[in-house]
């Protein structure tokens, strides 16, 4: 299968330099790369000149084409119309050798998969269970033979009732699911949210769909709203053997209060997007789920050395949650 890639980067030069020379590794290498520079600088282009690759193509695009959702969007539309697949990597993942194999193994292994993701092994907190230990069972969850220790905010979720009983990536009538991903079995796994960072579409699911205006700027939760409505064309799923490492570069992102606003308005379109009308009950533990990561973030003020980011993220959410009540987004 031919498939492009596609990398969307602003002012991270050093990481977009590590991801490359793990893409000229891969045991199957891309028909074509286009790189979106939102940069202002010329680094990044410095940078690829330096470091010429085969098949590869540089956009800079100016400020109206700038932003995340923007520069996506503006690559899949230099997509060659040879391609099958359109991959999107973030440009601070480094990928293992057989990354691309992975991907397209998964595609050829099902018609009906149009959606395909991969794993953040550096990120990855599953183990082999222990048979001669004993797992507590709101403290663990497992899933064929692995473990995984619960984050606090699910050891709370779990005692209050209000942890989803669906398998990670699976979003529940009120939205928030596990985030916990899976062990690496080496399977593929269905799920309804592929992450940014690894994520593959059929190109018939690009050539039909675009990435949401509402996520212009920075963009948090796009990668969810897309892969929601790529669900039309078929199914998405991950594939625990297109593996690679997640470097969460600090360049580029939004202070600590924006984020804190986006992550509860983002999060309350996405869940909307994919259930319009949700009842009674599942509204209420969707407010219920979200003041109480709230509150679990503020005890950071007080736990973490960084008091400030805790603060201003803590701030943007309550912010964000009460702007509900008078400025909903428009879906």
């Amino acid at each position: 299968m031919k498939f492009t890639l596609i990398v969307c980067t602003y002012k991270r030069p050093h990481a977009l330099g590590n991801l490359l020379a793990s893409v000229k590794l891969q045991t199957v290498y891309p028909d074509e790369i286009l790189i979106v520079d939102g940069s202002p600088d010329d680094a990044t282009q410095r940078m690829l000149e330096a470091n010429p690759m085969v098949h590869l193509t540089y956009y800079k695009v100016d400020e109206s084409n700038r932003g995340l959702t923007k520069q996506r969007n503006y690559g899949i539309a230099r997509v060659a119309p040879s391609s099958e697949v359109v991959c999107f990597l973030d440009d601070d993942t480094v990928l293992k050798p057989n990354y691309f194999e992975a991907v397209i193994t998964a595609f050829q292994s099902n018609e009906k998969i149009t959606g395909v993701g991969g794993v953040a092994v550096n990120e990855n907190q599953w183990v082999p269970i222990n048979p001669s230990k004993k797992y507590k069972r709101n403290e663990f969850f497992t899933l064929e033979g692995f473990v995984v220790k619960e984050a606090l905010r699910n050891k709370i979720r779990n005692d209050l009732g209000l942890q989803s009983n669906l398998l990670p990536g699976k979003m529940p009538d009120y939205s928030h699911g596990r985030t916990c991903g899976y062990p690496l079995t080496g399977k593929n796994y269905e799920v309804d949210l592929l992450i940014g960072m690894s994520m593959s579409f059929r190109k018939k699911v690009v050539d039909s769909i675009s990435f949401s205006k509402y996520f212009e700027g920075y963009g948090l939760y796009e990668d969810a709203d897309f892969s929601i409505r790529a669900l039309q064309f078929g199914s998405n799923v991950i594939c625990t053997q297109a593996q690679l490492e997640h470097h969460h570069d600090p360049a580029g992102r939004p202070n600590q209060y924006h984020y804190g606003k986006m992550v509860v308005r983002n999060g309350w379109y996405v869940w909307r997007v994919k259930y319009p009308y949700p009842s009674f009950s599942a509204r209420w533990k969707w407010h219920a789920i979200t003041l109480l990561l709230t509150a679990i973030r503020a005890t950071n003020i007080i736990t973490t050395s960084k008091k400030k980011e805790a603060f201003t993220e803590t701030l943007g959410r309550v912010v964000g949650w009460c702007s509900l009540f008078w400025d909903r987004p428009k879906i």
